[in-house]
Parts: C-alpha cells; sequence; structure tokens
C-alpha cells in the first residue's frame, strides 16, 4: 500500500505519517527530510541558494524513486502536488490524502514558526493568513484530485483508516 499526504504546510501530514505508519505497520517517510538529507542543506538554504525551480525539480526526481517501493506513508511537501505533474503521478501510483484543514487552524499552528520556513519568512499572522488562503486557493485545483479529502473534525484515526480501506 502506497499512501501520499497532502495539504498545506500546517495540515498536519507529518504526524499523520508517523500514526498511519505505526496503525499500517508501514514505513513512513517525509518528502522534505529526505530532500534535506540528499541535498544536505536545509529546505531555506536550498531556496536560497538554488531557487525554487531547482527544489521543485529535486522534489520531483525524489518523489520519483518511491515508484520502486511497495509500501510506504508520505508526508509530501506543501507545494509538491503541484509541480511537474506529481499529483496524477502519485494519484497512478498509491491513494492520496489531501488533508484539508481550515486556514484559521493552519495560521494558528505557525504563526510562531515562520522564521522556519523559507515561504512564511517575515510574515506577520494578518499576513500569514493572507499568504495561506491565497496557496489554497492557488493549491486546491491540485488538492481536489486527492482520492481521499478529510477536513477539519473528519481529520482522525478512526476516519484515515475507513478512508484507506475503501481504496485498498
Amino acid at each position: 500500500m502506497k499512501l501520499f499526504l497532502l495539504g498545506l504546510m500546517g495540515s498536519g501530514k507529518t504526524f499523520w505519517k508517523n500514526e498511519l505508519a505505526a496503525k499500517l505497520k508501514l514505513t513512513a517517510y517525509d518528502l522534505d527530510q529526505l530532500i534535506v538529507a540528499i541535498e544536505e542543506a536545509s529546505i531555506p538554504e536550498i531556496f536560497e541558494r538554488e531557487g525554487e525551480i531547482y527544489f521543485r525539480k529535486t522534489e520531483a526526481k525524489i518523489l520519483k524513486w518511491f515508484g520502486e517501493k511497495k509500501s510506504f506513508v508520505l508526508a509530501t511537501g506543501g507545494g509538491t502536488p503541484c509541480f511537474h505533474q506529481n499529483m496524477e503521478w502519485m494519484n497512478q501510483q498509491g491513494i492520496t490524502i489531501w488533508l484539508d484543514e481550515p486556514v484559521s487552524v493552519l495560521t494558528e499552528r505557525l504563526k510562531n514558526e515562520t522564521a522556519n520556513r523559507p515561504l512564511l519568512k517575515n510574515l506577520d499572522e494578518v499576513g500569514l493568513q493572507r499568504y495561506l488562503e491565497r496557496q489554497l486557493t492557488d493549491r486546491t485545483p491540485f488538492y481536489n484530485l486527492a482520492k481521499i479529502r478529510l477536513s477539519g473534525n473528519q481529520i482522525n484515526l478512526k476516519s484515515l483508516l475507513l478512508k484507506i480501506k475503501e481504496y485498498a
């Protein structure tokens, strides 16, 4: 079983990756962590040094490596589905799950993390909320292609497992 978790930053992809992997006895991966390990640089450093185009090409290349694996849970980056036909590829490979948290929840989760996230650098809380709203608008056409979409209080282990079972 191949599970791909997607959604805006702060939506809980890393948390649910670990929960699902433990429950389903699958290996858990985080795409951003793999990029950091392979590039030997943090995401902000990669963005600053090489730019977003380089980052997105690297991200797509590493994502495609999962085509060789039989089963896993992968937390993707928030923008992963939006570039290089990644969403279509993930849908061909396995089950895509959109963790669709409200922007207000994401803003609350992320307001103290802006310095650690390259795309949020120097944003105050109002700027952060506007940025997330724009991101959601831009990314929704890609996220809408997910096989499973859970929103807000629907995002829990029981709901995730039931929806995954429908596709497995």
